[in-house]
């Protein structure tokens, strides 16, 4: 990538799906963890194989590729995803622009620094809690630097998070230019064979990959002084990687950098100069040189080779920019005619990154929604004057609920506080991307015939987690809102359960189901109206809707609310659950302390009986019987740090339990650490 778009990044640093996770160490393995390990555990970072002259900056760890091995990286349970890759579907398009089988997006994302990156997030709200993945098809993990490591492994929440809406993950290779420290040893290191002619760390990413369970590897080599030896070393390097890498379920992103000569020179087209690696890897990112004719010719070039035009990803730079970048969308998503290539967004967290100090995650979502959607924060109802052509407006959204039980208490992987049944379960802000759940694609699709409310994720309140969502206004006529598009199958015995409130104002509600498609895109679901039972009082209730008069399958779910006085609503919903039986699971095993270090605390359990684990939440039982929230994960293993006793407390006691796709809850597993 041209070194003048690297500035921000390199100045700040910053798969195949295994069925269960990795198992915990033991034996000698653990011991050797309790006695080495650094407790805080981060996201996985390597050179290829030398190491830099000198000595790391403080925090940073110097690794060798070549020499890691899963039996004995201790942080592995730390960083090994535990969602496998949903399977998506793609419903009528909500709207008329928007197509699907055409253009596919991937987004080049860092989410933090390449070293002290959290394992498992950390205490704070202000994070790029990426929640538009039905318009994504393929997320890279963005980063690397020549003073900490240039291969990337993505940490486990985000892995989490993007599999449960479908999208593929991957690594980030990344060889410098020299301008930034790159060395071309570094690349020689990555590309050299063994006696057999092989390349040994085309084997070891495929391992990597395996092993922390994402997709598979963004390969961006762009340290200059090269030959036509180190070329065909790399090509054929490629080749291995993407042989072993198939087989493996994962794949690989060509970035078109170095050419087949060895040397570095950025073509902003597929042409002669890097066709090669094209053809040896799935699909290459199109550096930002490109032009309107040389798209042109290179998707055609694609489709000749018998690789089809979208596995080119233009490559659109949005770093500085965001929706106020200049782009020739007709390009890339002509309105007219066919999409030309596929979408390549380089950093869209400037939605986050642009925003003032002090901003909330609601300012956050604003933005993020503005991206991603368009002017408009209706996907079916595109601003046809907003110059920025967001991916709603060209791309159909997919979606991935398509089993019960499902169950969402929109929560965004972020919050202020923690909330557990509608209690401050803990008012420390915090994230956790791997906490998310599966939320509404289309934000926000609301139909009336009056005057619009206002519908976000608010941080105020939560039923669950940290977010809910908020629908304001003056209803003065009928509001019906799009929640999820769906594919779930009717029983007699299916139920949708709502928690909701409303905070102001008195509102009826109902529940809204379509068992088929519009006809046609950008039409309403052929919604069924069913009531849900008024709410007694104040606070949170959750009301409960058979669905026994309906058969077929579910394609879509909303609501609908109309104002019953003459105030303005504010109502929130708080969760979404439809099952058709009771989802709890068992209590999960073998919890145990595997580190620690004063207050600093590793703990690893046991899965528990068959079932479906959606995650689990950790918390500290007070001599008083009071429980102190300090987590959750997807992982089976956790970090917690600074951990004190209480007046009079002789042992602290810390308990797991394993959450449900209901979101219900087993016994505790307890373990007890004297002080």
């Amino acid at each position: 990538m041209n070194p003048t778009r690297r500035t921000v990044l390199l100045a700040g640093a910053a798969a195949a799906f295994l069925p269960a996770l990795p198992a915990p160490l033991s034996g000698t393995a653990e011991a050797a963890a309790k006695a080495t390990a650094s407790l805080q555990p981060y996201a996985s970072y390597w050179y290829p194989d030398s190491l830099p002259s000198g000595s790391p900056g403080p925090g940073i760890t110097w690794r060798s590729l070549k020499s890691w091995r899963a039996a004995t990286d201790a942080d592995l349970p730390f960083n090994a995803a535990s969602v496998p890759l949903a399977p998506r579907f793609t419903p009528t398009p909500a709207n008329t622009t928007a197509r699907a089988g055409q253009a596919r997006v991937q987004s080049l994302v860092s989410f933090g620094p390449t070293s002290a990156n959290p394992s498992q997030g950390s205490a704070t709200a202000d994070y790029y809690a990426l929640t538009h993945w039905a318009y994504m098809d393929e997320l890279v993990f963005w980063g690397g630097s020549s003073g900490e490591g240039l291969i990337l492994a993505p940490n486990a929440p985000v892995v989490d998070a993007a599999h449960r809406h479908g999208v593929p993950v991957l690594g980030n290779v990344f060889l410098p230019p020299a301008a930034y420290g790159g060395q071309l040893r570094w690349t020689r290191d990555l590309v050299r064979k063994d006696a057999a002619g092989h390349y040994p760390l085309a084997a070891q990413l495929v391992a990597v990959a395996s092993a922390h369970g994402f997709d598979g590897w963004f390969v961006n080599a762009e340290t200059d002084g090269g030959d036509s030896a180190l070329g065909t070393d790399m090509l054929g390097f490629v080749k291995e990687l993407k042989r072993l890498a198939t087989a493996a379920g994962q794949r690989i992103t060509w970035y078109d950098a170095m050419t087949v000569n060895g040397s570095v020179s950025w073509q902003g087209a597929l042409n002669g100069q890097n066709q090669a690696f094209f053809q040896a890897a799935d699909d290459m990112f199109v550096d930002f040189r490109w032009s309107p004719s040389s798209l042109a010719s290179s998707g055609q070039k694609a489709v000749r080779l018998g690789r089809g035009r979208y596995a080119l990803w233009a490559g659109v730079d949005v770093e500085s920019g965001g929706w106020n970048t200049s782009v020739d969308w007709d390009a890339i998503v002509p309105a007219d005619h066919a999409h030309v290539t596929s979408l390549g967004l380089y950093r869209p967290e400037w939605t986050r990154n642009q925003l003032p100090a002090g901003h909330t995650p609601e300012d956050f979502h604003g933005a993020d929604d503005r991206f991603w959607t368009g002017r408009s924060l209706d996907p079916s109802r595109p601003d046809p004057a907003d110059g920025w052509r967001a991916p709603a407006v060209s791309v159909a959204d997919r979606s991935t609920v398509a089993s019960l039980p499902f169950a969402s208490v929109f929560n965004t992987g972020h919050g202020l506080r923690w909330y557990e049944d509608g209690q401050v379960a803990s008012d420390s802000p915090w994230n956790h991307l791997g906490l998310q759940d599966r939320l509404p694609s289309r934000r926000w699709v609301v139909r009336t015939d009056g005057q619009r409310p206002s519908v976000a994720f608010d941080f105020a309140d939560a039923w669950r987690g940290g977010s809910s969502v908020l629908v304001a206004g003056a209803l003065d006529r009928p509001a019906e809102l799009d929640l999820y598009a769906t594919r779930l199958p009717l029983s007699p015995d299916t139920v949708v359960e709502l928690t909701h409130r409303a905070d102001a104002g008195a509102v009826r509600v109902e529940l809204a189901v379509a068992t088929a498609e519009p006809d046609a895109a950008g039409g309403a679901p052929p919604y069924t109206y069913l009531p849900v039972p008024a709410v007694p009082g104040d606070g949170w209730h959750t009301s409960a809707v058979r669905l026994s008069g309906l058969s077929g399958t579910v394609h879509a779910l909303g609501v609908r609310l109309t104002a019953t006085g003459g105030a303005p609503v504010s109502w929130r919903l708080g969760a979404l659950a439809v099952h058709d039986r009771a989802d709890t699971p068992a209590a999960p095993g073998g919890l145990r302390i595997t580190a620690a270090s004063g207050g600093d605390l590793r703990l690893a359990w046991d899965h528990p009986a068959p079932g479906t684990v959606r995650q689990y939440v950790l918390h500290r039982v007070l001599p008083d019987g009071t429980r102190r929230f300090l987590g959750g994960t997807g992982q089976r293993a956790y970090f917690t740090g600074g951990q004190t006793p209480v007046p009079g407390e002789t042992a602290g006691r810390f308990e797991v339990r394993a959450i449900g796709e209901s979101y219900t809850s087993s016994a505790p597993a307890t373990v007890t650490r004297p002080w």
